[in-house]
């Protein structure tokens, strides 16, 4: 995602948060700055850290209740990270799932449309009715692969 269309993403998240009765503080506005201009998936800690180097004053229960409120609105998406940490990345405005890259943190969403028969054959076998899904898969980016060869 270039400068332009991460910056007209924090904009719509600030707006999004207007809309729905939040003030926009300029501690929220930094959280919001460093997660929408992140290409990879953040932990509240590292949201943390990086808004406080240009707000001081910024404390770590107002990262946490920020993020609880972007992903209320469905702005951020929670990663299950397999080491049990939470991040948090841009959320897709369509369904797709996410890679995460396990050295870096790099994230990028792809389609999977062919787990729709995956979905159908799991709910005849069980007899569930599947309503929805979330898949996220976790590996090593080229970037990471192209350092470490």
């Amino acid at each position: 995602m270039g400068d332009s269309n991460r910056s007209d993403l924090m904009s719509g998240w600030l707006v999004r948060l207007q809309a729905n009765g939040y003030r926009l503080t300029d501690t929220r506005r930094a959280v919001v700055q460093v997660i929408a201009s992140s290409p990879r998936v953040l932990s509240p800690l590292d949201v943390f850290e990086r808004a406080r180097s240009e707000y001081p004053g910024l404390g770590l229960v107002t990262v946490y209740r920020t993020i609880e409120k972007l992903e209320e609105l469905g702005l951020v998406q929670r990663v299950h990270r397999p080491s049990g940490c939470q991040a948090f990345f841009a959320a897709s405005p369509r369904h797709e799932h996410m890679l995460v890259c396990q050295v870096c943190g790099r994230a990028e969403y792809f389609s999977g449309d062919a787990l729709d028969k995956l979905m159908a054959d799991v709910g005849d076998e069980s007899g569930y009715q599947v309503q929805e899904h979330w898949l996220q898969l976790f590996g090593v980016c080229k970037i990471c692969q192209a350092k470490s060869a």
